[in-house]
């Protein structure tokens, strides 16, 4: 053990960090926080979200790009919180969606992990690597660029 410390936060910090809120928040918390380095989201998916209604009629299957936008949900928490300051949370912004896969099914009941990994900082910007998880298998993965936005 490195003696590292590592942090989680749960919903309540979330929602003050980012403006997103039911039906279109796709974190439920995040856990093994490394500053603005590195975190793992999860989402606990359900049955009742509303995107199962037409994602498929007796075969729910979650949208790829809400996989995505937890991903960068995640990646924007990490941001945000890796200000200084007690500010009230700026808004933060995708740049860009790149080398997206998506390789298994995400269906009701399963827990989404979102492991990301800055790839490089530069002043307002990130870059990150995303690779959501089931059960350990790589269900898809991106790199995904984000900016902090003053409104």
């Amino acid at each position: 053990m490195s003696g590292e410390t590592l942090e989680a936060i749960g919903i309540h910090e979330i929602l003050a960090a980012l403006p997103h809120r039911y039906p279109f928040l796709m974190v439920d918390r995040i856990i093994e926080i490394r500053g603005d380095e590195s975190g793992i989201g999860i989402k606990n998916v359900t049955a009742n979200e509303p995107h199962f209604v037409g994602h498929f009629p007796n075969n729910p299957v979650m949208p790829g790009v809400l996989v995505l936008e937890g991903m960068a949900q995640t990646a924007g928490a990490l941001c945000i919180r890796s200000l200084p300051g007690d500010l009230s949370p700026p808004l933060v912004y995708f740049l860009t969606i790149d080398k997206a896969k998506f390789r298994k099914p995400v269906l009701p009941g399963d827990v989404l992990e979102y492991h990301l990994t800055r790839l490089k900082r530069r002043k307002h910007m990130w870059w990150f690597r995303g690779e959501a998880k089931v059960r350990g298998e790589i269900v898809a993965e991106a790199q995904l660029g984000a900016m902090i936005a003053k409104e």
